[in-house]
């Protein structure tokens, strides 16, 4: 019996829509980003979920509430956790990221944004969100999946991202190079030995992660 997790990175918010740099910023859904929460909602409706995990951020939540709605999952379980917001992005959060580019040169921007482990001021590298993302995905989501159930996490492109490198065992070039579009469910079927297996990989992460 396979056991599922589904993935699904919030609907457009209003600075995806503007080019800003979100991060931990609590910005909502535009009148777009509720139309791909009603898609996700219709291509995972006949699936059986037994616990959502979002984000502490408005974006997943709305998301989220959503695809509960439409799905007729009022009464579903849910857990909000700070563990799986966005990646912070510091002193960048609000600003345009081509405004951006033009004052700290595009070369730097895309270092911040595009490296594994380049933090940009104040904020977090892909690495950084990986290890907060991760620890949360052992000690909290594995252990449902363990138990058979079926599992959704609505959350954020790069926390999302942090989590398919852990589950794919992807290195960090090629994580970089993987991009998660706003709304669309990425589903993962585990049978019992990968569960296992995941479930073997306990121990602290490495400095390489």
């Amino acid at each position: 019996m396979e056991t599922k997790l589904i993935l699904i990175r919030h609907g457009q918010s209003q600075w995806n829509l503007e080019n800003r740099f979100t991060g931990w910023k609590d910005i909502d859904l535009t009148d777009t980003g509720e139309i791909e929460a009603h898609r996700a909602a219709r291509e995972i409706k006949d699936e059986r979920i037994d616990i959502a995990f979002t984000s502490a951020l408005l974006r997943a939540q709305h998301t989220l509430d959503i695809i509960r709605k439409d799905c007729s999952w009022e009464t579903l379980p849910v857990i909000a956790a700070p563990a799986l917001n966005e990646r912070a992005y510091g002193d960048l959060e609000g600003f345009n990221k081509t405004e951006t580019a033009r004052k700290f040169g595009e070369e730097q921007v895309l270092q911040w944004r595009r490296s594994y482990d380049v933090a940009p001021p104040g904020g977090e590298s892909l690495k950084d969100t990986y290890h907060r993302v991760v620890p949360y995905f052992r000690s909290h989501i594995l252990p449902e999946l363990l138990k058979g159930k079926n599992v959704l996490v609505v959350a954020h492109g790069n926390s999302l991202r942090a989590l398919i490198k852990y589950l794919e065992k992807l290195t960090p070039a090629e994580i970089l190079l993987r991009e998660l579009a706003t709304g669309i469910p990425v589903i993962y079927a585990f049978d019992n030995t990968r569960l296992q297996e995941l479930a073997s990989r306990t121990g602290a992460l490495t400095p390489e992660e």
